[in-house]
């Protein structure tokens, strides 16, 4: 190999381009090969540059791993944003809920780094947040407290991240097949919850003869 491939590799990018571009070579292993796989070295040779490229951009992995996490956020936001209009609050649930299902490794490095954390990201990377807090606004009311606001936009994110997280237990296999697939299973569970747009009725139990 020649000694001087990666150094050209680093000039052929330009300093912003580069920091994107070993971004996503992190995250493209970590969805290959998991977090415990990335190092700034294996992410200089999946980004085909040198070495010490990522030392510009970068002090050490956990600055690293940061900088995916947030690209992660941005990610979710942007999915939450492409589904205003599909179904209210449970559009946002859903597309919430696919996010996490179609990026696990990333959903879970996003929660891991901001774990101690005292909110959740700010700007571009909180935009998901803000999403549906308008939408619980548009559901509860103009004269809900601001309190009540804040109380009824975490449930629903909660309920939402708890989807995402409990989704693939094996004991709800029969029940997604019941209801119709797992789609169906993670719409139907937001629009039972009284925070969501449904009103789904709850099951009637057969009267017992006395």
């Amino acid at each position: 190999m020649d000694p001087n491939e990666g150094e050209r590799g680093d000039r052929a990018y330009h300093h912003g381009d580069l920091r994107r571009a070993l971004t996503e070579a992190a995250r493209r292993l970590l969805e290959s090969d998991g977090a415990q796989a990335l190092s700034l070295r294996a992410v200089a040779r999946e980004a085909g540059v040198s070495p010490a490229a990522p030392y510009h951009h970068f002090k050490d992995k956990n600055e690293l791993l940061d900088a995916v996490a947030r690209q992660g956020w941005v990610a979710l936001s942007e999915q939450v944003a492409a589904a205003r209009g599909e179904g209210g609050l449970t559009g946002l649930g859903m597309a919430y809920v696919r996010f996490a299902r179609e990026n696990l490794a990333l959903y879970q490095l996003m929660y891991a780094r901001i774990r101690g954390q005292d909110s959740l990201p700010h700007g571009k990377g909180g935009e998901a947040y803000d999403l549906i807090k308008k939408q619980v606004r548009q559901h509860i009311g103009q004269a809900a407290s601001g309190l009540d606001l804040e109380l009824a936009t975490f449930a629903f994110w909660c309920l939402s991240h708890g989807l995402a997280e409990m989704r693939g237990f094996p004991r709800l296999v029969d029940l997604k097949s019941q209801i119709g697939g797992e789609d169906a299973f993670v719409r139907a569970v937001l629009e039972h919850m009284s925070v969501g747009d449904g009103h789904a009725a709850a099951p009637q139990m057969a009267s017992a003869d006395v």
